[in-house]
């Protein structure tokens, strides 16, 4: 029995992952979907990015689990990068659906498609949070409108410092068994630094046709690749 721990992206909780969730226990597997603190059930949680790192490590050492297949989601590809690392002999697998990776010394913000300086003032602009997007930016994502909806009735505002925190990296995380699954209505192309990692022997490239939000858009199609990448 492989554990999964679930880790959605920015403005997102535990409830993201529902659907995911129960296929990958109905195959007899753990899976633990997992809120970030300052997220969903968590908000008003003070949060850094290492708390988020601390977050993750913990839910594995607390629950003792083992064969652990950590899945990041776009930020949280970042902290769940680095908690891979600490968990040692824990960690079967990582899976990164659509997501930034961590590099060391740098941050989510510092790697932000618009610049650094765009993503700091908005979180400046919100009081120190970063404010979920409009349900019009999501257009062109491969989500129905009531997709959009539940996705907008489950976000929550994200704590500034988680974005804006440096990463720590003992190593390279090219050395962690990883598949980096791509979303191809987000972008057919990885970023620079997702390229970079895919030399690696150690790391694989999925793809599925849809957007940045799978676990809303095709939950079915992303449990199953869930499965087989924990197979490997």
């Amino acid at each position: 029995m492989t554990d999964f721990v679930l880790v959605a992206g920015a403005w997102l909780g535990s409830p993201a992952w529902d659907e995911v969730v129960s296929e990958l226990r109905a195959a007899g597997h753990g899976a633990y979907p997992l809120s970030l603190s300052g997220l969903a059930e968590k908000r008003g949680v003070p949060a850094g990015q290492r708390t988020h790192v601390r977050d993750i490590v913990d839910e594995v050492e607390d629950r003792d689990l083992r064969d652990v297949v950590l899945v990041g989601h776009s930020y949280s590809g970042i902290p769940v990068g680095q908690a891979a690392e600490r968990i040692g002999d824990r960690l079967r697998r990582m899976v990164l659906v659509d997501s930034n990776v961590a590099v060391h010394g740098e941050s989510f913000a510092s790697g932000f498609w618009s610049g650094e300086a765009a993503i700091t003032a908005a979180i400046v602009a919100n009081g120190g949070f970063w404010a979920p997007p409009p349900a019009a930016e999501f257009a062109g994502q491969g989500l129905t409108d009531e997709q959009i909806a539940r996705l907008l009735a489950d976000a929550t505002l994200h704590p500034g410092d988680s974005l804006t925190e440096r990463a720590e990296l003992a190593g390279s995380l090219g050395d962690l068994p990883t598949t980096y699954l791509k979303c191809l209505l987000d972008g057919p192309e990885p970023s620079d630094a997702v390229a970079k990692l895919l030399t690696s022997e150690r790391w694989r490239l999925v793809e599925m046709n849809t957007g940045h939000w799978p676990m809303y858009s095709q939950p079915h199609e992303l449990a199953r690749i869930l499965l087989e990448e924990a197979g490997r």
